[in-house]
């Protein structure tokens, strides 16, 4: 770790942790494997933001305050969507990019 870096707390919201679970579960239903491997990758993206989550871009969106929210890319095909505040990076959302942002719950 760099001089400037410094350590963040993550913390998923109950929302975040259970839309992570409902793509998980639907997953598991083809591959268990599958599964598990997507599990692995979002968890290794999501504490990856312990340091510097300023890396990553804004999501902006018309029905969004701007400049709040950042985003991250997973496992090619999930946003897991973040805000920083003070120490702590909070994870308040994961989608999946395949639908609708408009089913954002957000």
């Amino acid at each position: 770790m760099g001089v400037d870096e410094k350590n963040y707390n993550i913390i998923v919201s109950p929302s975040a942790n259970d839309r992570m679970s409902e793509h998980l579960e639907f997953l598991a239903r083809v591959s268990e494997n599958a599964a598990t491997k997507l599990l692995n990758q979002l968890l290794k993206d999501i504490r990856s933001l312990e340091v510097m989550p300023q890396r990553c871009p804004f999501f902006n969106r018309p029905y969004l305050p701007a400049g709040k929210y950042r985003y991250l890319l997973s496992a090619k095909r999930y946003r897991i969507i973040f805000q920083i505040d003070g120490d702590f990076v909070y994870v308040d959302d994961i989608q999946d990019c395949r639908q609708s942002d408009d089913k954002s719950i957000i």
